[in-house]
């Protein structure tokens, strides 16, 4: 079907040809650049087009190229700009832009996920589950004029992400250029996005009667972890509801009032652990209005445990591919970098779900090494990319969908699972303490620069 050139990267490396057609039919040059002009709030290809910058980055990102630079001296010859043009190029896009490309993704590949069924099954029926938390974008080094006196780390932003665990992508992102913002002044972008039949799982950090109560009135489920200091008045009293696998559950009914706003008659859990967490902790307080016939109080508690999920995303953005890239200094770059990491892992999520149908979730969710997928991309795509001229790969852009989905079945038919078979490790060994010396103060880079351009303004 993909002809004579594709069967010896089919036989040796099936993914990174899964990988490659579902970029080309999804995220192809054409199809990127006519989306950038009908998203961009200003859109300006004068001497770059988008998908060429995108193209750059994404092989920074997939590990391919170590830096921008070295991916721009690897095509120089058909950039048809400088470099400099391609790093103002970078540090122009807008954050409304990267994030719309995330959500762009989500939109192309969830269905995609359907038609191979390699979803995962959902975790409570009725409800779109999704997952909310943030993440800081590790300090950037010092190029830049304004941060070369300064002493702190110098933060780029950071982003709140909306994982869907059913699906395994990400469907939102919420960047905000401001390294040192609070999440919470984020949290009225989000509530904008809340559909009826959603369940939001999110940490304590996010919560305010504001943000859960609006999430009440679109029809939408929560799931928080009580934050410290919150006040409540008990309206019942305990009762045992059972045992979970880490400890003893137990429910009452309680009314939250903070500064924001009431949310009457929420069901609050306690969760007694057998053993303390590496923290200490050997209580955690649940809270969410759920009704008891769509989720039981032990139900509850299994699914909050699985807020690990997205944290775990986050690991792997970091482990596996380079989503922090901490030679761009400019916000706008460092968070349009991370959005494509984003963009990567969905991708990554389309391969997984066409291993799933074909070898069963089991095999796929627990024993399959996302370190080695990873680097086998990483280590093949170039040479395949030379080896394959950018024309070969137009067919996948013109399968019909049921041929594509044919086609990524038959690829993974291809994959020896025992090659990329995890490792086993022993058990965790106990946190060491530390000493308590200072921590090594940061600074948000978007500050810096507003002040830099207030100080020549007013020249």
């Amino acid at each position: 079907m993909l002809g004579a050139v594709f069967n010896r990267f089919v036989e040796k490396s099936p993914i990174a040809v899964m990988v490659r057609g579902t970029l080309k039919r999804v995220l192809g040059a054409d199809q990127l650049d006519a989306w950038f002009a009908r998203t961009a709030q200003k859109p300006y290809t004068r001497t770059v087009l988008f998908s060429t910058v995108y193209d750059m980055l994404s092989q920074v990102v997939f590990r391919i190229q170590p830096s921008v630079r070295a991916a721009y001296r690897d095509q120089d010859d058909t950039v048809g700009a400088s470099l400099i043009s391609v790093y103002n190029k970078l540090n122009g896009v807008e954050t409304h832009t990267a994030a719309e490309l995330v959500r762009y993704s989500a939109t192309a590949l969830q269905p995609l996920i359907t038609q191979l069924a390699g979803q995962r099954a959902p975790w409570l029926p009725g409800y779109r589950v999704k997952m909310l938390d943030g993440n800081g974008i590790e300090a950037s080094e010092h190029r830049l004029t304004v941060l070369r006196e300064v002493q702190a780390g110098a933060l780029p932003g950071k982003a709140l992400v909306v994982y869907e665990p059913t699906y395994g992508v990400v469907s939102d992102v919420f960047p905000c250029e401001d390294g040192h913002a609070q999440e919470r002044s984020m949290l009225g972008q989000v509530l904008e996005t809340v559909q009826a039949r959603d369940l939001w799982i999110q940490d304590r950090n996010f919560w305010t009667c504001a943000f859960l109560g609006g999430m009440e009135t679109r029809g939408a489920g929560f799931m928080t972890r009580q934050r410290e200091g919150l006040p409540f008045t008990e309206l019942t009293s305990w009762r045992a509801r059972g045992r979970i696998e880490t400890g003893h559950v137990a429910e009452q009914w309680v009314e939250v009032r903070d500064a924001q706003g009431q949310i009457p008659m929420l069901r609050r859990m306690q969760v007694t652990r057998a053993q303390a967490t590496r923290d200490g902790d050997r209580v955690r307080y649940l809270l969410t209005h759920l009704p008891l016939y769509k989720a039981s109080a032990t139900r509850v508690a299994r699914l909050y445990r699985t807020r690990w999920t997205l944290e775990t995303v986050f690991q792997h953005l970091e482990a596996y591919f380079h989503s922090a890239i901490n030679t761009l200094g400019y916000p706008k770059a460092a968070l349009f970098g991370f959005c494509l990491a984003l963009v990567a892992y969905n991708m990554l999520a389309v391969v997984l779900a066409a291993l799933r149908s074909v070898h069963g979730p089991d095999p796929i969710d627990q024993d399959l090494s996302l370190y080695d997928v990873a680097h086998e991309i990483a280590q093949t795509y170039q040479g395949m990319m030379m080896a394959i001229p950018e024309e070969e790969w137009r067919l996948f852009s013109c399968m019909a969908p049921a041929e594509f989905v044919a086609t990524l079945q038959m690829l993974a038919r291809q994959v020896r699972l025992s090659a990329y078979r995890k490792s086993s490790r022993g058990p965790k060994k106990p946190r060491l303490k530390r000493d308590g010396a200072a921590k090594t103060p940061h600074g948000s880079t978007a500050k810096l620069l507003r002040a830099q351009h207030t100080r020549v303004m007013a020249r």
